[in-house]
């Protein structure tokens, strides 16, 4: 099967290459891009359109690569032991009660091949994707509770995120088919808003992405607005009926659009603009 798009995510030619490519080489699929990009949707999206099961394991900063695998509640072992009866002593023996399953176990016990969704994983500690080398790699892991070898009935499509708040292992890097989404020019975003907002007027869909480029090609913000925070933006405008001559200033300088707080999220880049539109309207 081979992943040619969908109806509700707009996938440029060489992202879906590099999907393709990914499942034929049998790697994880390491994605990279700004944050409001698309890349947790991707693999929601592929595995719709391949009809396959999604699992998704989303990373913190407390998450341990041991987690994905499996986890040993000997807390609750102990505590059953000293509260048990003669029926309850018969569950105490048998650890595997005791033994919670992770992601990455689900997908290699699945009855089909999944899409196995790594979501973040630069938020975990840096030691994080080399503990998972092994398993994913080999496709295999060992209990050590119950002396189980567990392995992968079918290999899952591996996706990967990073938002790039860390740099990863080179040895983790060479296992990985890489791809970075850029960010959408305006051709792709209309395509993009297309999906969501089919019945869009032409001349707020043209005033809105205008703004919004004005917005985020000002030099110097903290924070860029993303596709995620321009499409929060437009539900507002429709919800708000805003014509698309509130969006427009009368000279065509740069305005700062109603709601703009959908677009920019800190004090500083809201500063930044505002001295932007005041130096413009006082320019000669």
């Amino acid at each position: 099967m081979r992943f040619a798009g969908s109806d509700q995510y707009v996938a440029t030619a060489d992202l879906m290459l590099a999907v393709n490519a990914a499942a034929t080489l049998q790697r994880p699929l390491l994605i990279k891009g700004e944050p409001g990009t698309g890349k947790t949707m991707l693999a929601e999206e592929v595995a719709r359109a391949l009809g396959m099961p999604l699992l998704q394991w989303h990373i913190k900063s407390t998450t341990k690569a041991q987690q994905g695998l499996y986890e040993y509640d000997a807390v609750s072992r102990l505590r059953d032991s000293q509260l048990a009866g003669i029926e309850g002593s018969e569950r105490v023996r048998n650890i595997e009660n005791y033994i919670v399953k992770g992601v990455l176990w689900q997908a290699f016990e699945a009855e089909q091949p999944v899409v196995l969704l790594i979501d973040e994983i630069d938020k975990a500690d840096i030691e994080f994707p080399n503990d998972l080398l092994r398993e994913i790699d080999r496709m295999e892991f060992y209990v050590y509770e119950t002396r189980q070898l567990v392995k992968a009935r079918h290999r899952p499509l591996v996706f990967i995120t990073s938002n790039n708040e860390k740099e990863l292992p080179d040895a983790f890097l060479r296992r990985c088919f890489f791809h970075y989404i850029k960010f959408p020019d305006a051709e792709t975003m209309q395509k993009i808003v297309d999906v969501h907002f089919p019945t869009l007027k032409k001349d707020l869909l043209a005033a809105a992405l205008k703004s919004f480029y004005d917005v985020r090609n000002l030099p110097g913000l903290k924070k860029k607005p993303s596709t995620s925070e321009l499409i929060d933006w437009l539900k507002l405008l429709v919800a708000e009926d805003m014509p698309a001559e509130a969006l427009r200033s009368p000279d065509d300088k740069v305005g700062i659009p109603p709601l703009v707080g959908a677009l920019l999220k800190n004090e500083q880049d809201l500063t930044l603009f505002e001295k932007l539109v005041f130096m413009q309207k006082h320019s000669r």
